[in-house]
C-alpha cells in the first residue's frame, strides 16, 4: 500500500455534507477555533457563514497546480491538525478504500485484502482507533 499523494478523491466525495464532526471536535472548535465554528450550524459541518446553506465542498480543501515536473494538481487540508472526526479516522477500511478509488491502494493488495487491512490499520495507527 502506497503513502496517501494528496489525490484530494476522498475530500472531494465525502467534503459536500457527508461529513459530520463529533460534539468533541465543534466544542473544541467553539473554544479554540472560531474560525472553524462559524461554519457549524446546530450541530453539523461546513455551512456558509452569512447565507446558513450547505456549502457544496469542504472550505479547508485547497487544490494546488501540478508541480514543476508536471504530474497532476494535489490537494491540502488547511485545517489538518483540526479536522473532524471524520476526516481523522478515513480510511477505515480497505473495502472502503476499493469502492473510492483510493490511490494508495496497489495491485497486490487486492489479491490478500486482510493483509491489505492490516496494513492499512497500522499507517492509520496515529489518526483513528484500530478495527476490532
Amino acid at each position: 500500500m502506497k503513502s496517501c499523494n494528496s489525490c484530494g478523491k476522498c475530500c472531494i466525495k465525502y467534503g459536500d455534507g457527508g461529513l459530520s464532526a463529533s460534539a468533541a471536535d465543534i466544542d473544541g472548535w467553539e473554544l479554540f477555533n472560531p474560525e472553524l465554528f462559524e461554519y457549524v450550524r446546530d450541530g453539523n459541518i461546513w455551512f456558509d457563514r452569512v447565507s446558513g446553506k450547505l456549502i457544496e465542498y469542504c472550505p479547508w480543501l485547497k487544490k494546488h497546480p501540478p508541480n514543476e515536473t508536471g504530474g497532476r494538481p494535489f490537494y491540502s487540508c488547511d485545517i489538518y491538525y483540526n479536522r473532524p472526526e471524520d476526516c481523522r479516522h478515513y480510511p477505515s477500511t480497505f473495502e472502503e478504500m476499493i469502492r473510492d478509488e483510493c490511490e494508495m491502494i496497489e495491485v497486490q493488495d487486492l489479491s490478500d485484502p486482510k493483509r491489505s487491512q492490516k496494513a492499512l490499520d497500522v499507517l492509520m495507527s496515529d489518526s483513528r482507533p484500530p478495527l476490532s
